[in-house]
């Protein structure tokens, strides 16, 4: 799927690993993911985590799909900050799925969680 996926990829976003309900992926903040309080846009954190489920999700083989989620930003990301969005699956049940999705910075000191996503998947198609 990932390597289908034109949106993640035009925006620098790379899939580390993704197998059995788990995914990690990674992003540095460009020039234009900044907003006009120089921190980084929402919409681009929301994608990448976005991108980290829904590689997640499909890691099973078949087609799914997002039926919802949400995020809560915790830390402000930074022009340059290198983040890593780790996927997890939580549980299926029937052709539904959780996944939690953490976001955090790279950074020499540590790392530090920008924010925190809960998709809910709905599998549609067959292997």
């Amino acid at each position: 799927m990932f390597a289908d996926d034109v949106a993640s990829k035009s925006l620098g976003i790379e899939l580390v690993e993704a197998a059995d309900g788990h995914a990690v992926a990674r992003m540095t903040v460009t020039d234009q993911m900044v907003n006009g309080h120089a921190i980084a846009h929402g919409g681009y954190l929301f994608l990448l985590a976005d991108t980290a489920f829904a590689c997640a999700c499909n890691s099973h083989g078949p087609v799914t799909v997002a039926a919802g989620a949400d995020i809560s930003f915790v830390a402000s990301a930074r022009l340059g900050d290198r983040l890593v969005a780790t996927a997890e699956e939580r549980t299926r049940y029937g052709r539904n799925g959780i996944y939690d999705v953490t976001v955090h910075r790279e950074a020499g000191t540590g790392r530090e969680v920008i924010a925190e996503f809960r998709g809910r998947s709905r599998t549609i198609g067959k292997n």
